[in-house]
């Protein structure tokens, strides 16, 4: 087994003066390494830390103005391409409202021309219906005297028992057609 051994040491009395950077008597030879330790950080500074942060902020800067001028251009392509658009829709909406208004303006002289045809026929028809009306009528009007006159003839005879004469018979017939 290990054994354990205190010892108790009295700390030395050591500085007794103020804390080295505030002792007064270190000012003048801290106010010369703070100036020359200045002037070197400056020299550094100015020579290789400033140069490189105003090449990089000149070249964000940079990047930021051409990114707008791209930006801007693309823009101005797409605007251009919209309004491009815009007016090849509009002269396809116009051409195509030619088209419609010329082909309606063909289709209405065709109609027109056919119905013309048709009406030229059918009027044809009607007159030729018409004669063959007027004959058949005449026809049947010239066989209704006949009918009339033995229908007539017929019905006296049945009335009171003897046949007419033709002549008196022809002669009613005739004033009855005339009514």
């Amino acid at each position: 087994m290990a054994t354990t051994t205190a010892h108790t040491e009295q700390p030395s009395e050591g500085h007794k003066g103020a804390f080295p950077p505030f002792d007064p008597h270190t000012f003048p030879s801290q106010l010369v390494w703070l100036a020359i330790t200045f002037i070197i950080l400056y020299v550094v500074m100015s020579k290789l830390a400033i140069p490189q942060v105003g090449s990089i902020i000149e070249n964000r800067q940079k990047r930021i103005a051409d990114d707008l001028a791209q930006a801007q251009k693309a823009k101005e392509q797409a605007d251009a391409a919209i309004a491009a658009y815009e007016k090849a829709l509009a002269d396809a909406r116009g051409r195509a409202q030619a088209i419609a208004t010329e082909m309606r303006e063909t289709q209405a002289a065709a109609a027109d021309t056919t119905r013309k045809q048709l009406e030229t026929q059918l009027n044809a028809k009607l007159a030729d219906a018409e004669k063959a009306i007027v004959a058949t009528k005449q026809a049947a009007m010239s066989n209704v005297a006949g009918i009339a006159k033995d229908a007539a003839a017929a019905i006296v005879e049945r009335l009171i028992g003897s046949a007419p004469a033709d002549q008196d018979v022809t002669s009613a017939v005739a004033e009855a057609l005339k009514r």
